[in-house]
């Protein structure tokens, strides 16, 4: 089979949106696959992303724009190949397999779904506009940028003309359960993951800076503009950067704020300490102090991917996650593990999937109650 002018692109996002035929499924989850061993991605993350009840049908690769089927020699070895891959560590990386999952369901014997794209936009004038449930266009002028809600979800600012007007404040929230992007005036673009706010001003400009506030966690790849440094305040923290991409990490019932960079060149500050970040380094912000080290970028900005991945994380740490996607309240009863987890789980999956692959290492179990998780060892 031989599908002219397939859009890669097109097929992810129906994918994302749960719109492709079983077609189309089986399609872009066999060139996954495939992509997967022809890249040497012989990793169990790689395997996470997609509905594996029909990974092993007829694998797939991409050449242009086309999706061209494999031989059945070939196809042999990506399934040989695939199963092998179980890796084990001082935790356990979770390997997806079709047993059967806990049913963890709330008192109405309803799934806990994952989170969606939602956000809340709150305009200067006080007026707040629920993205959700809003219809694609056009929702509000001030200070001569025009805001929009596009046809793909972001929601859009857009300079339409240089009415400079002091005091014209935005804020973009996000609840647990929800995330969401947006498009600044200068072409820079905000992910926002779940329990996260974004402030700043409407045409984004203070003295001479582009500035924004955030709570949460978000994910920023900020339009080059040598002229105006691009500054992000987090707790007590700032961030100054011309233009890259890079994640902060900075909710207030966590410890330590996170910035890690993926590409070009950021400096951290904290009252009057610096430290410069490279691509592949995160600077860790424990009171006035900073620490820097090296760091895989990719698993800090997995969540923007729709993975949760955890690298020696506690399992405390773990089920804040899943507290906020999942739109959950976590209690713990007695003492928690003190060993790490290490893993990786689709966060388009329900929350019984995330919770049987962690029950399944032995070390850590749950009771569902309502929307209340119960952890205990």
């Amino acid at each position: 089979m031989i599908m002219e002018n397939i859009d890669l692109e097109d097929l992810l996002n129906k994918y994302k949106t749960g719109s492709c035929t079983p077609e189309e499924l089986a399609l872009l989850e066999n060139w996954y696959l495939q992509w997967n061993i022809e890249n040497q991605q012989f990793t169990e993350d790689g395997l996470l992303d997609v509905n594996q009840k029909m990974w092993m049908a007829v694998t797939e690769q991409t050449r242009g724009n086309k999706l061209v089927e494999l031989p059945l020699w070939k196809r042999i070895r990506v399934a040989a190949a695939v199963a092998a891959i179980i890796i084990l560590s001082v935790g356990i990386w979770f390997f997806y397999n079709d047993r059967n999952v806990q049913p963890y369901l709330q008192a109405d014997n309803s799934p806990v779904v994952p989170g969606r794209s939602g956000a809340t936009l709150t305009l200067a004038n006080g007026r707040k506009i629920i993205l959700t449930d809003t219809v694609n266009g056009k929702l509000a002028e001030e200070a001569g940028v025009v805001i929009t809600k596009s046809a793909g979800g972001p929601l859009m600012y857009e300079f339409k003309s240089n009415t400079d007007i002091s005091g014209q404040i935005n804020t973009l929230s996000t609840n647990n359960g929800e995330s969401y992007q947006v498009h600044l005036p200068d072409g820079s673009r905000v992910w926002l993951n779940a329990a996260s706010s974004l402030t700043y001003a409407t045409n984004l400009y203070e003295d001479g800076k582009r500035s924004v506030k955030l709570e949460g966690e978000g994910y920023f790849e900020v339009a080059k503009d040598q002229a105006h440094p691009f500054i992000v305040k987090s707790s007590d923290q700032q961030v100054e950067v011309m233009g890259t991409h890079f994640n902060i990490s900075a909710y207030k019932d966590e410890d330590v704020v996170k910035t890690t960079l993926i590409e070009g060149s950021v400096k951290v500050s904290v009252l009057d300490l610096h430290k410069v970040l490279s691509p592949g380094f995160e600077a860790v912000k424990s009171g006035n102090n900073i620490q820097v080290h090296s760091i895989d970028a990719e698993l800090a900005v997995a969540w923007k991917d729709g993975k949760f991945v955890f690298e020696n994380e506690k399992i405390e740490a773990i089920m804040k996650m899943v507290e906020r996607w999942y739109n959950v309240q976590v209690v713990y009863q007695g003492e928690m593990p003190e060993d790490v987890f290490h893993g990786s789980v689709s966060r388009l999956e329900n929350v019984s999937q995330v919770l049987d692959i962690l029950e399944s290492t032995g070390r850590i179990h749950f009771k569902m109650e309502g929307r209340k998780i119960y952890v205990s060892q």
